[in-house]
């Protein structure tokens, strides 16, 4: 710590009571400090580091736009390591996260993404036809069912077969193994990651971790031997793609970003779906507005057109807003003094980015803790004051993806179907994993809708 280091004030309270309440109390854990000390906090951490949360549009600025020689940010995500790998764009820094990101941002821009449209409309099909007419289901299974299939199809260019069914069951058993209040605390508390035979909880995980990637590198190998160059799916365009010296992506590189690519992708598209469709049926008046926009094009409308009704888009906005999925941006860990906001941080210091406490500012967002789309079609809100995918270089390159998806399946679904709650008591968010989601067990029952 130098001499000019000043900081803002925070809680005493212990680290492990701390930590304790930030996994299972997130949202009390960000208000109660927020209203305590305002924007900006700081809590303890080490004996040569502290943790500072930032929520201030100002501060988020300048962290964004501040030169990356400042921060590390792939350090502070070492804790994803054994799910993502080293090469994951998640845990790189400096040149070889900047190369990683150019050779994995186009899939998801422009015609290529539009593409796939018509195979998420298609697949949101496939599982909302299996549903029992005025029988309850769980509306996040079924999200998670439609994001796993739109990923394995989209990403991984697997469509039925072996290979689909045996990843998608893995992969589905190792999330969801992950989002359980246990595994949740794993990954803030290194001590239960400890490998004590294939019937403990972490190394149940690992094992799972293997076999997944047995499967994986063989439909990377498989891939790299097709005589189809035509194929669109993201893998691979991300094999056919080279870096600035010629060189492709090797197994281990294109294996780690398409554990990221899921991890990143499925997850929490079906965490905001599920959200979207409890608003919808929780106030009645967003169901009309949004049903009576969907009317105007009857039902299955083309999938571009979807992507620019005004008021599904506030919806979708509005349910990323209220309960962002992930509560903060991706830390970053100072490399050399800077100055936030008046703040001088030294090295060492981890910065907080906090999307939910960005999303909740009284002046930005009048009535924060109420859900309105329509503060979505008064104003525009800068990337300061609404970053549900984070900022700067560090703003996720699936965004524009993942809103698409959202708008595709929502229509879909809703011009066939009224989805309702089985139980219209309000919830509250639970931390699952590193994200915030619905409770696991919400229920709700489908009936036949036509759109009028």
């Amino acid at each position: 710590m130098t001499a000019n280091v000043n900081l803002p004030d925070g809680p005493k309270m212990p680290i492990f009571l701390r930590q304790m309440k930030f996994v299972f109390q997130p949202l009390e854990y960000a208000d109660n400090f927020a209203s305590s000390y305002g924007d900006t906090f700081t809590l303890s951490n080490t004996s040569d580091s502290v943790i500072v949360y930032f929520s201030h549009p100002q501060a988020l600025q300048e962290i964004f736009a501040a030169d990356s020689v400042h921060f590390e940010s792939g350090r502070g995500n070492r804790g994803l390591r054994f799910l993502l790998g080293d090469n994951s764009l998640i845990l790189l820094d400096g040149d070889r996260h900047h190369r990683q990101r150019q050779l994995l941002t186009p899939p998801f821009h422009g015609d290529r993404m539009r593409a796939y449209g018509e195979t998420i409309r298609q697949i949101t099909q496939q599982v909302s036809d299996e549903w029992k007419i005025n029988k309850s289901f769980n509306i996040r299974s079924s999200m998670q069912e439609i994001t796993m299939r739109v990923i394995l199809r989209v990403v991984f260019g697997l469509n039925e077969g072996q290979r689909f069914q045996e990843l998608r069951q893995l992969l589905t058993s190792v999330l969801d193994f992950m989002g359980s209040p246990f595994m949740s605390a794993a990954f803030f508390f290194r001590f239960i990651q400890k490998d004590l035979g294939a019937w403990s909880p972490w190394g149940r995980v690992l094992r799972l971790m293997e076999r997944i990637d047995k499967l994986v590198y063989a439909l990377i190998e498989e891939r790299r031997t097709e005589s189809n160059q035509n194929r669109q799916d993201i893998l691979s365009l991300m094999m056919s793609a080279r870096y600035n010296d010629g060189q492709p992506m090797s197994n281990q590189e294109l294996r780690d970003e398409l554990m990221t690519l899921l991890v990143a992708g499925h997850e929490t598209t079906a965490s905001a779906l599920t959200w979207a469709f409890y608003w919808i049926d929780y106030l009645p008046e967003v169901r009309d507005k949004l049903l009576k926009e969907l009317a105007f094009f009857g039902n299955n409308p083309d999938p571009s057109i979807i992507a620019k009704l005004p008021y599904l888009n506030a919806v979708c906005q509005e349910t990323l807003r209220i309960y962002p999925i992930a509560m903060n941006g991706f830390i970053r860990v100072v490399k050399s003094p800077i100055k936030i906001m008046g703040y001088h941080l030294p090295a060492k210091t981890i910065v907080v980015p906090s999307i939910y406490l960005a999303h909740h500012r009284e002046e930005v967002y009048p009535q924060p803790k109420q859900f309105k789309p329509e503060r979505f079609l008064e104003r525009q809100f800068s990337q300061y004051e609404y970053l549900p995918f984070g900022g700067g270089n560090r703003r996720c390159i699936g965004l524009a993806f993942a809103q698409y998806e959202m708008k595709v399946v929502l229509a879909t679904i809703l011009s066939q179907f009224q989805v309702s709650l089985v139980n219209k008591r309000p919830v509250r968010p639970v931390r699952r994993g590193l994200t915030l989601a619905a409770p696991g067990g919400m229920q709700m029952i489908a009936t036949p809708y036509v759109l009028t």
